[in-house]
């Protein structure tokens, strides 16, 4: 983005053949890990699959490693709540890692209603030579054992396994929207509609209830939860958002439960701007710290919001994602779009945010430059090497000829879920079924 906004070279994509994609391989989400080393993502059949970065080849030491799947496993099965008589989904709804302390890797996955924790580890040697055991493991008669044998390690070819460590269940009326894991590494926590809940990572049949906004009487319900995210540095502070376009920052020093709020963000209304639309459209879809944990970014159907951790009055930026939608609210109303709930994210040194759109666009903004640029991914233009060219979206007028009208948005193609390498320019994008990686022009 620093040289030349309008440049984006594909590194590559991982396509999911389109004739053959159901329902169940819409991407639901996408996270890099803490090195950017590995890429998860999380579909609506309940499968977990990771991408790894492949080394630098000699004989191409300037050509940056590309992402090919590593691990695939099923994270979430359906199931069906028999006192409530619901179908639980198996939908993955969010991915977290947690730093990697040894040669494994480790991450959380949650559906509507279970948190497991995953373990992803290699194997390359196995065993051979047991005492009790034969070759094909089936248990040898003690009688007939003689002598003593010493086990030893055989080389065999490389298996990447994923076993569950941890399941995190029974603990959510409602659905759960948000998982963030604390920089203390010890704790982690789960956001519903209404609750958010504390978890330690060795204790899975009890958590700790930090935020609960259920009224008495439900009919006096106002607002619900709609995301959650601990401090980025602090272990005792979290912000959530909600559907009435606010954000609440609490601190878990002050009570041990967070009931008020140690800040609160709102940005007042404009009355010339209030329509019917006007909270549906102020709904907060996710919220993020900044790397710094200076700013908090909130994304709602229109905007990009980046708040300042200390002016809780009005956001210090905002960022128009797709204004020319605004005379469209009600044809977005009548076909569910309107709520959509979009993603968004910061590059590693927080100068650049991204988000989805229609179409298959996806838009970034440079906070210091103030450019912004929309692109798109889409697989016309997804050859390996390819420069994506910026879109334009033309409101009335004359259309110009690499234009494209507002009227022939295709809104069934939406990018709701993205990631940025957490050091180098390279991002993640889920277009329904398809992955996308791009990353900056190599010269």
């Amino acid at each position: 983005m620093e040289e030349d906004v309008e440049t984006r070279k594909i590194n590559s994509s991982f396509l999911r053949d389109h004739s053959y994609a159901t329902e169940a391989d819409i991407i639901s989400t996408v996270e890099f890990n803490h090195t950017g080393e590995l890429l998860a993502t999380g579909d609506k059949g309940g499968r977990v699959v990771i991408f790894q970065r492949e080394q630098e080849s000699k004989n191409q030491p300037h050509r940056r490693g590309e992402y090919n799947v590593y691990s695939t496993f099923q994270s979430h099965e359906p199931e069906f709540d028999y006192l409530k008589s619901l179908e639980i989904e198996e939908k993955i709804n969010k991915i977290r890692w947690l730093p990697q302390q040894n040669a494994a890797y480790f991450l959380l996955s949650t559906n509507d209603k279970t948190v497991k924790l995953w373990k992803v580890s290699e194997r390359d040697k196995r065993p051979e030579g047991y005492n009790l055991k034969d070759e094909d493991g089936r248990l040898r008669d003690p009688s007939m054992i003689t002598t003593l044998r010493v086990p030893v390690l055989r080389p065999m070819d490389l298996m990447v396994e994923a076993t569950p460590r941890r399941v995190f269940a029974n603990a959510h009326t409602y659905h759960i929207n948000s998982i963030s894991v604390n920089s203390d590494y010890e704790t982690y926590m789960s956001a519903d509609d209404l609750r958010i809940n504390l978890w330690n990572f060795e204790i899975t049949n009890q958590s700790f209830n930090i935020v609960d906004i259920k009224p008495a009487n439900m009919e006096e319900l106002t607002e619900v939860i709609t995301a959650a995210e601990f401090h980025p540095h602090h272990c005792n502070t979290f912000v959530y958002s909600s559907s009435k376009g606010t954000i609440r920052l609490c601190d878990m020093r002050t009570s041990a439960l967070c009931d008020r709020h140690a800040k609160f963000f709102e940005e007042p209304e404009d009355p010339s701007n209030r329509s019917f639309f006007s909270e549906i459209i102020s709904s907060i879809s996710d919220v993020k710290f900044s790397h710094s944990g200076r700013y908090i970014m909130t994304r709602d159907y229109l905007t990009v919001k980046v708040w300042d951790l200390n002016m809780e009055n009005r956001p210090i930026e905002t960022y128009q994602v797709h204004d020319y939608l605004r005379s469209k609210l009600c044809s977005l109303y009548e076909n569910d779009c309107i709520f959509d709930k979009f993603e968004c994210v910061w590059n590693g040194t927080d100068s650049v945010i991204m988000t989805g759109s229609y179409n298959n666009f996806f838009r970034m903004f440079d906070r210091n430059t103030k450019r912004d640029v929309t692109l798109e991914a889409s697989r016309e233009n997804s050859k390996p090497r390819a420069i994506l060219k910026p879109r334009k979206v033309c409101v009335g007028g004359k259309r110009r000829k690499d234009e494209i009208s507002v009227d022939s948005l295709d809104f069934s193609k939406k990018i709701l879920h993205t990631a940025w390498h957490p050091s180098e320019n390279i991002i993640a994008v889920a277009a329904t079924n398809n992955l996308y990686i791009f990353q900056d022009k190599v010269n």
